[in-house]
């Protein structure tokens, strides 16, 4: 960008008779465009988390903090963190961080992590990824490091760039499409089913929202099962509300409150 300035500024102040002196320049390529998105810097959504029989058993906050160069392009940089309430810390000590920096341009990652804090085991996990070369390399931090090299399809997300990708999809009931996603080390076909309209209820009253049930293909035979997320059906295209069936329970998140929307 800063070479077609420049070029552009250059092109500006030569006189026409000696631009006619040498050969005509070839034209410049054209700048690249970023993605219309319906989120902002300075969002952030605040949510209640339900787990199994407790009806808030901690709290997540997701936020877009900054748009930044990154990578030799621009991303967003967009943060989630999750608390256990104060009664569900008693009984376990938890704290996770996820990030991700979602390049302005072509809406795919370039870069996500996953922080946990489980009692006393700490672990940080990451993912760079190489798009273009549809590659992907994964580290898992402990007391030592070890990493793995990927391969990853086109237009592969990583968990929460997907969700904020998602948003800015405009897909109607009824429609079907795959999104790659990378996390935990594997790479995982999903195909999202975009069903009906319906009210949800958050903190901000009864919002309509499309629902969108996830259905995941992998490695493995641990994937969440009856995941389900409803987006508003306005110009914000807020995530409402999740669903998830794990192993240690079902899990409800449910927006709160919405800032800098």
């Amino acid at each position: 960008m800063t070479r077609l300035v420049a070029a552009l500024t250059i092109a500006a102040v030569i006189p026409l008779a000696a631009q006619q002196a040498r050969p005509r320049a070839a034209a410049p390529p054209p700048a690249k465009n970023e993605r219309a998105v319906p989120f902002k810097i300075g969002e952030t959504l605040e949510y209640d988390v339900g787990w199994s029989s407790f009806l808030t058993a901690g709290t997540a906050t997701v936020s877009v903090k900054e748009k930044k160069p990154s990578y030799g392009s621009t991303a967003y940089y967009i943060i989630a963190e999750g608390r256990p309430t104060s009664m569900v810390s008693k009984l376990y000590t938890l704290y996770y961080k996820a990030d991700t920096l979602l390049d302005s341009y072509s809406l795919l990652p370039q870069r996500g992590s996953l922080y946990s804090e489980e009692g006393k085991r700490h672990r940080m996990k990451t993912t760079v990824f190489d798009q273009a070369a549809k590659k992907a390399t994964y580290e898992v931090e402990t007391r030592t490091v070890v990493k793995k090299d990927l391969a990853i399809p086109g237009f592969t997300q990583d968990a929460l760039s997907a969700i904020y990708v998602l948003r800015s999809i405009p897909f109607k009931s009824g429609e079907k499409f795959n999104m790659p996603v990378s996390d935990n080390g594997n790479v995982y076909k999903v195909q999202m089913q975009v069903g009906a309209v319906e009210p949800v209820k958050t903190g901000l009253g009864t919002i309509n929202g499309l629902r969108i049930t996830p259905v995941i293909t992998g490695p493995d035979k641990d994937s969440p099962r009856g995941l389900a997320l409803w987006i508003s059906d306005d110009a914000r295209r807020l995530p409402l509300k999740m669903e998830a069936q794990l192993l240690v329970g079902k899990f409800t998140v449910t927006l709160r409150q919405a800032g800098g929307v």
